[in-house]
């Protein structure tokens, strides 16, 4: 079975361009299936339903949701074998910009739009900058020029990848992304495969329950900011 990752900001586009891609590799014959982490609640499971795309959702509720994502990524992977599947995607949420769900030796996408800011492939992480294929969306919304400069900002955060436009209401470049999705490495286990990059560091006592604000109630990984 193939196994593609895929990241984003809120909001990007990510399900959008996967349902586009996955429309153009059924009419190939290829069986996909989708794993959907998100943190407190996602309708894209509906979405995906209504295209015929077999799904299954996690939340991460309290947790982050890349942490969640590492811990059930191998449970995933067995979910995709024994339903057969040619192709899994897991779409991770990107919701703090320092997620980093890329895996070695799995196809890595990130998908990010053209309305977010043409800073903001600088103040997007590993998902950005160690993904294999970069999908930009809605292109349709801006000028020519300001497409060339976001994929400008985006290839000088990230010279290896692919860039590729995708709308995901039209449809346009889903094929594209389709047969790049063919093109993932064939993945039987992902135990003991090393992440591209660490996860961000968590365990202080605002992870575990506190809720007081003090200094006296910090306690664990705390970095404090210097004022001049």
């Amino acid at each position: 079975m193939r196994v593609v990752t895929l990241a984003g900001p809120p909001s990007s586009g990510k399900s959008a361009v996967t349902i586009k891609a996955i429309a153009s590799l059924k009419q190939k014959g290829v069986t996909v299936g989708v794993v959907k982490f998100d943190s407190l609640s996602t309708q894209d499971q509906l979405l995906y339903e209504k295209q015929g795309v077999a799904v299954t959702t996690g939340l991460s509720g309290n947790l982050c949701p890349d942490h969640f994502f590492v811990s059930n990524v191998e449970e995933s992977l067995a979910w995709g074998v024994e339903n057969g599947f040619d192709l899994l995607v897991i779409e991770s949420a990107g919701l703090c910009n320092r997620c980093a769900p890329h895996i070695q030796g799995v196809l890595a996408i990130c998908v990010i739009d053209n309305l977010s800011g043409v800073n903001t492939p600088k103040k997007i992480g590993p998902m950005l900058k160690m993904a294999d294929i970069v999908v930009i969306t809605k292109g349709d919304i801006v000028s020519q020029a300001e497409r060339e400069v976001f994929a400008h900002r985006v290839r000088q955060v990230n010279t290896n990848a692919t860039i590729l436009n995708v709308n995901g209401l039209t449809g346009q470049g889903g094929d594209e992304l389709g047969r790049l999705l063919q093109g993932a490495p064939e993945t039987t286990s992902v135990a003991g495969k090393l992440l591209r990059f660490s996860l961000p560091a968590a365990l202080c006592s605002y992870c575990l329950g506190q809720r007081r604000i003090g200094t006296d109630f910090q306690m664990g990984n705390v970095k404090k900011m210097a004022f001049s």
